[in-house]
């Protein structure tokens, strides 16, 4: 073989490992072995996350107005395990979740933005401001 093809095979080889290390780190994180209040603040953070995208994405799709209300936009405010709002700040989504059962819980709301969007494509995690069983607040980081 020449020179050329050679090179041609560890491109393609090396180019199917990468892709394959991308999509490995893509899977869903296992919450199981995180600190309690990391794991309160993960569940959160996803379900934050997942309501603000569609958030943006209603605003989008509505000439930019925000929808005033989680129903407006056709998602429920309750599940059997957390309580949903959204609130509008200039134009902003701010989404609040709540766990419904907060007892014996280390984390029991957290609140974010559409910044979480932006810092999770960039970062591959985002921060999200968590209120404590005690009534503390604090930033926790949430890693997709």
């Amino acid at each position: 073989m020449s020179g050329r093809a050679w090179l041609v095979i560890l491109v393609t080889v090396f180019a199917v490992l990468g892709c394959n290390e991308r999509a490995g780190s893509r899977a869903p994180r296992d919450v199981t072995n995180l600190p309690p209040d990391e794991r309160d603040a993960h569940v959160l953070g996803r379900e934050i996350f997942e309501l603000i995208d569609r958030a943006v994405d209603y605003r989008g799709s509505h000439r930019g107005r925000p929808g005033a209300t989680l129903r407006q936009m056709g998602i429920e405010s309750l599940t059997t395990n957390t309580i949903r709002r959204v609130v509008n700040v200039q134009r902003e989504p701010v989404v609040t979740v709540s766990f419904r059962r907060p007892a014996g819980r280390e984390i029991v709301s957290c609140r974010g933005d559409s910044q979480v969007l932006e810092q999770a494509a960039v970062h591959g995690s985002f921060t999200i401001m968590c209120t404590a069983s005690s009534g503390a607040q604090r930033p926790m980081e949430v890693v997709e």
